[in-house]
């Protein structure tokens, strides 16, 4: 009783059987200091599933298509039943080995009489872990497959945000197709108007050519636009695992999604980091994988202690060499313990390497929060400047619709030039595509957002 109280004594002192604890430290202000502050909106904006995120339907249906065939989130859920299979076999080292091995022989000396032998014996052994060596490298294995756990959810997460990103940019795309299509029915009738007052000498052969000019212009936007168009529904297509096709969508005027500029909260505030850091897959993975490190430098201490193996067989034989039918029973049990004494320094080298690789992996810990509070931080800018810059962009085509207007009534009445009407409609136009482009980034900044604070991964 004394010597067990003495060798458990020390086996808690040297750390062999202690379970993980998260103690590494953070930054306080890991979203930045100008982010400080609370809402409950944002606080509850990560823990949203995807579904009440996105809630047009036709993007849930994609998102759906897209988790259940896309084959990066496949591979991810492969990887997580391969590390499970070998959690189970890292439990089962605690069970007995069984092995059947049976063996025959056929001997003769010296031209004599052949002597018939066989064996037939069932092998146990069983490895005893007094030193903690097999729990620690079956707790490793669970950390691994908390690992891959993690890695399927970020993959999980990141498929969400990308085929959002993706349709939102179809619906951006059409509304820029839509504006561009406007623009050539109105500057197809410039043209005309110009050619008229060429035609009756009011007007130089050089206004027509620059009309003609710009018009074609926006011709070649609007083949560009539809062949980009046509490029990101075959990249959704690719996330889909699907053949090219059409993809069906609403417009933009018609969503009501978490992503339009219209239900962005007028002040964004995040909540605590803590939320963050509880439910970031790339947070809670880095954490398992110190947690992986622990255990691998406990099991490699324990290295340098006894293994004890308890081994033995039982079965039928004829060692005698005389054929039994069905022959004698064999018994044998053997226990044996084995010390380490000079390896040639792999056991001190095996421990080094492990408490380094855990001391890598705190500080890969804290620069994978510091890179998560800066994506938070990140996002939160870009919603904020996409909503202000929004007031600014449609007061900007309200004022350049008005100057194109009067501009051009300007021109037919010969109290303007072309160049000016030219001016008017590109400065139009560039506006009118800057502030569908700006609707475009304002959703991505709110995914972004969403997916920072750990959403997407549910």
């Amino acid at each position: 009783m004394i010597a067990f109280a003495a060798v458990s004594l020390m086996l808690t002192g040297c750390g062999l059987y202690n379970k993980y604890e998260q103690t590494t430290e953070v930054p306080a202000d890991v979203f930045g200091a100008q982010s400080a502050g609370t809402a409950s909106q944002q606080e509850s904006l990560g823990q949203l599933s995807w579904r009440e995120f996105f809630t047009d339907p036709q993007l849930q249906q994609l998102i759906a298509q897209a988790l259940a065939n896309n084959t990066d989130l496949n591979s991810a859920r492969i990887a997580v039943e391969k590390s499970e299979a070998s959690l189970k076999a890292a439990k089962r080292a605690y069970l007995l080995s069984l092995v059947f091995a049976p063996q025959g022989s056929l001997s003769s000396f010296d031209g004599g009489a052949v002597a018939k032998t066989y064996n037939l014996p069932l092998q146990l052994s069983m490895d005893i872990d007094v030193f903690g060596s097999i729990t620690n490298k079956k707790r490793a294995a669970k950390a691994v497959v908390l690992q891959a756990q993690m890695q399927q959810e970020a993959v999980r997460a990141n498929l969400v945000a990308t085929v959002a990103q993706q349709y939102y940019l179809l619906q951006v795309l059409d509304r820029q197709l839509e504006i561009l299509t406007m623009t050539d029915s109105l500057w197809h009738k410039s043209l005309d108007t110009e050619k008229a007052l060429w035609e009756n000498g009011k007007a130089y052969s050089t206004a027509v050519n620059q009309m003609e000019a710009s018009y074609l212009s926006v011709k070649t936007q609007i083949v560009d636009t539809r062949r980009y168009i046509r490029a990101v529904e075959n990249d959704i297509c690719q996330l889909l695992a699907v053949a090219p096709q059409h993809i069906s969508r609403q417009k933009w005027s018609e969503a009501s999604d978490h992503s339009s500029l219209s239900t962005l909260p007028s002040k964004l505030a995040v909540g605590v980091p803590a939320m963050m850091l509880e439910r970031r897959p790339d947070i809670r993975m880095a954490n398992h994988a110190m947690e992986e490190a622990f255990y691998n430098t406990a099991a490699a201490r324990a290295a340098f202690y006894p293994s004890i193996t308890l081994g033995g067989s039982a079965g039928w034989t004829n060692d005698a060499g005389i054929i039994v039918n069905p022959g004698k029973l064999l018994l044998n049990a053997v226990a044996g313990l084995t010390q380490p004494i000079f390896a040639r320094g792999q056991l001190t080298a095996n421990k080094k390497i492990a408490q380094l690789t855990e001391e890598d992996l705190r500080q890969k810990y804290v620069q994978t929060v510091i890179n998560a509070g800066n994506q938070v931080n990140e996002a939160m800018a870009d919603c904020e400047a996409a909503r202000e810059k929004d007031v600014y962009l449609k007061r900007q085509v309200e004022v350049l619709r008005e100057a194109y207007t009067g501009t051009h009534e300007l021109m037919d009445n010969g109290k303007a030039s072309y160049i000016e009407v030219l001016m008017a409609q590109e400065s139009l136009l560039d506006a009118q595509l800057g502030q569908a482009m700006n609707m475009y980034d304002a959703s991505e900044a709110i995914i972004a957002l969403y997916i920072a604070l750990g959403g997407g991964a549910e």
